[in-house]
């Protein structure tokens, strides 16, 4: 299987892909920057040489390495200030996915209305997104951008699948814009994973509004808090309301299993990435 987890990129982000190594990932996330600030990272020439080097001398598949946005930008913001500020951010960190990697993704999580209403904030995030893909068109990115589902807490939009086809549907270049699939995420927002029926049903969802090929990445994380509580708080494997008997159900689905998998599970120790990957990994039958 393909199994990882987000790894830090402090001390430059070549040093990423051998954390990743050490830790027994063959798939993987970064963040390009300092998510927690709006200043701009120039990648350095020899950094992104030596990023590439380790790569591909490296056990994760050069194809499942995996970008996350700051969590500052928000594509649904009724600002106009904070709108245009997150627009631009978002393209120049498409720009550095597109120096990183020969197939770059970059992860989303499309925005918060705050206050302004989920409609309002649906046009925005339309409005946004076929803006930057034409931006970026124009520039011959190749990143493509995966809207991650959300638990729906505050006013942040995407907590349904329904939600999640409007803003693929209002995008004319659909071939650009794929999913990335949050465990906690949708069982906070309502949907029951802990169970194969629940499993079963979430998939036939995301089949019926989305279509299952659209799905390029699963982060796989348990929650804290009960389902349907709309509260985005991530939890060891096991230790949250979904529970092995669903990370199993998960991790064995015959639409799934070949997915990368990414962990963004919480880090209070050294060794908790490593035991979570290695549960992870006991969880997959024998065929």
């Amino acid at each position: 299987m393909k199994i990882g987890c987000h790894v830090s990129i402090a001390g430059g982000i070549d040093n990423s892909i051998i954390r990743a190594e050490k830790l027994g990932c063959n798939t993987m996330q970064i963040f390009s920057k300092n998510a927690a600030t709006w200043r701009e990272k120039i990648l350095d020439e020899e950094e992104v040489k030596r990023f590439k080097r380790n790569l591909k001398n490296s056990s994760i598949d050069i194809n499942s390495v995996f970008v996350h946005t700051s969590y500052l930008i928000n594509l649904a913001s009724p600002s106009d200030e904070l709108y245009h500020k997150s627009i631009n951010s978002f393209i120049e960190e498409m720009k550095r996915a597109d120096i990183l990697l020969s197939k770059p993704y970059l992860i989303v999580h499309p925005g918060a209305h705050m206050g302004a209403g989920e409609e309002y904030g649906i046009q925005r995030i339309i409005k946004a997104l076929n803006y930057i893909l034409k931006k970026s068109a124009d520039l011959d990115l190749k990143t493509m951008i995966l809207l991650e589902n959300t638990a729906g807490s505050g006013t942040h939009l995407a907590y349904t699948f329904e939600q999640l086809k409007r803003m693929v549907e209002g995008v004319k270049d659909r071939k650009r814009i794929g999913i990335c699939f949050d465990t906690c995420h949708a069982y906070a927002a309502g949907y029951n994973l802990s169970n194969k029926e629940g499993l079963e049903q979430t998939l036939g969802e995301i089949d019926r509004h989305l279509g299952l090929e659209g799905l390029k990445v699963i982060h796989i994380n348990d929650s804290k808090y009960p389902l349907g509580s709309r509260k985005d708080r991530h939890m060891h494997i096991g230790k949250g309301y979904i529970g092995l008997n669903g990370f199993k159900e998960l991790v064995n689905n015959k639409y799934l299993k070949d997915l990368p998998f990414i962990l963004e599970t919480p880090k209070f120790g050294e060794r908790d990435d490593w035991e979570n990957i290695d549960l992870v990994k006991s969880l997959v039958l024998n065929e």
